[in-house]
């Protein structure tokens, strides 16, 4: 330690600056409670205003930083010296500096108590070097899948071919420098992937190609989830989240839970939400009003040309109040028609465009899905995600298929009490028949 300006006495509206011992500078750390400098900083504010204002609070690696004091007290010693000033008055700013100073510092202290950092999660990424895996990863990193205060740490797994492009998506990752990523992980082993996963968005699949059988498709996606199912039942969190993008998405997510046992049925879930939102964008463009205004469409069945989107139950809000959907579009012939057309066929209109699929559209769905499930669905709303059936509205249990769900605390439930008209339950059990023959096919392939 070394002594600072001596012993220096000046009066300071009737206290004696340098009274006590000279101001030392700390050069080491001190190990000091935030409840410590709290009693220090009161007792000083009523003895020693001068080294309130130049001592470090709660915060501060060292009790005293030293240019810190050594600016403020070469301040304060210039300003005793002038002729004019009143030293009541400069007494009064430095003790409303301090107030105010020691105020802000209680608030962050008692906010820190109430709202400690959260832990990181771990999110698996499959097919993380694909284009949907490009587009979801960032928005992970930015905090739109889990919140702005909730770090993570990002597993990103994909075939040996990619390994070069997954690399290279690491480096642009941490070249974004995104506050919320702790540490990525980016491998071509499941096992590494999917160590300590609390989340697993499972991107990665075989995709139909020119010529190809829905039985060849099948049979290689029975092979790469009945891998990934046991890796992630070996090495993933107890309470791991698991949402299948790649399709086909519900009977991947089937063949996943056929593979992961021990991965609780709730757990395991496909993205419906794409198609979920693309309701709420028609409608939107439809009605002319902003997509957060509309609420409670339905997917149900299969993320395929075969689901049903169902605005029976859906309403609006407008400057007149809450109305249904129906009523405000006010016809029925382009709802069950042309809108429901446009919903299943979207993907395909998208590619013909693009000549890619859809990637930002569906890394966004996926957020949404993930981030709804997790932190909650608002009140009074449902959204759509494929999940293992119950039997609720007479769908056959044991298919991934897509219901109206709510979302508290981690968990979903299927909505239920809702009227089914004739025209709905054809197309619900149109859809439910695509699923049973796709899950016959898979145990096929397993065979």
């Amino acid at each position: 330690m070394g002594n600072l300006h001596g012993g220096c006495r000046k009066k300071l509206g009737g206290v004696e600056v340098g009274s006590a011992p000279a101001i030392s500078i700390v050069t080491s750390p001190v190990a000091i409670t935030s409840e410590t400098l709290l009693h220090y900083h009161l007792k000083m504010v009523a003895t020693d205003p001068v080294r309130v204002l130049v001592t470090g609070a709660a915060g501060d690696d060292s009790l005293v930083l030293a240019f810190r004091v050594e600016y403020v007290l070469q301040l304060i010693m210039e300003m005793l010296t002038w002729e004019n000033v009143d030293q009541k008055v400069l007494q009064k700013i430095l003790l409303i500096l301090i107030c105010i100073s020691l105020f802000w510092k209680i608030i962050r202290y008692m906010c820190g108590l109430l709202y400690p950092e959260n832990e990181p999660v771990t999110v698996l990424v499959t097919g993380a070097a694909g284009q949907i895996g490009y587009a979801l990863v960032p928005m992970i990193a930015r905090g739109v899948m889990l919140g702005p205060n909730q770090p993570v740490i990002l597993h990103m797994l994909d075939i040996e071919p990619a390994a070069e492009a997954l690399k290279g998506v690491k480096m642009e990752l941490i070249d974004a420098a995104f506050p919320l990523l702790r540490d990525v992980v980016a491998t071509t082993n499941v096992v590494e992937a999917c160590k300590g996963v609390n989340i697993a968005v499972m991107v990665g699949g075989f995709p139909r190609k020119e010529g190809m059988e829905r039985k060849d498709v099948m049979s290689k996606n029975v092979s790469i989830y009945k891998a990934q199912a046991s890796a992630l039942e070996q090495h993933a969190a107890a309470d791991c989240k698991v949402l299948v993008v790649a399709n086909p998405a519900n009977t991947n997510a089937l063949i996943l839970k056929e593979f992961a046992p021990s991965i609780p049925d709730k757990n395991i879930t496909c993205l419906t939400r794409l198609d979920h939102n693309r309701a709420l964008g028609q409608i939107s463009e439809r009605l002319n009003v902003h997509v957060s205004d509309v609420k409670n469409v339905i997917i149900w069945g299969n993320h395929s040309s075969t689901q049903y989107p169902d605005v029976n139950h859906a309403t609006i809000n407008s400057s007149s109040g809450q109305k249904p959907v129906r009523e405000a579009v006010a016809d029925d012939n382009w709802l069950n028609t042309e809108f429901i057309a446009t919903v299943q066929q979207r993907g395909a209109a998208i590619i013909k465009a693009r000549k890619l699929s859809s990637a930002l559209s569906a890394a966004s769905a996926a957020c949404d899905h993930i981030r709804d499930w997790v932190l909650g669905t608002p009140k009074g709303t449902w959204v759509s995600m494929g999940v293992y059936s119950d039997g609720s509205y007479g769908i056959q249990s044991g298919l991934i298929y897509s219901f109206p769900v709510t979302c508290e605390k981690g968990d979903w439930n299927i909505v239920q009490g809702l009227t089914i008209d004739e025209f709905s339950r054809d197309k619900m059990d149109k859809t439910a028949q695509e699923l049973i023959e796709e899950k016959t096919l898979a145990k096929s392939c397993l065979n």
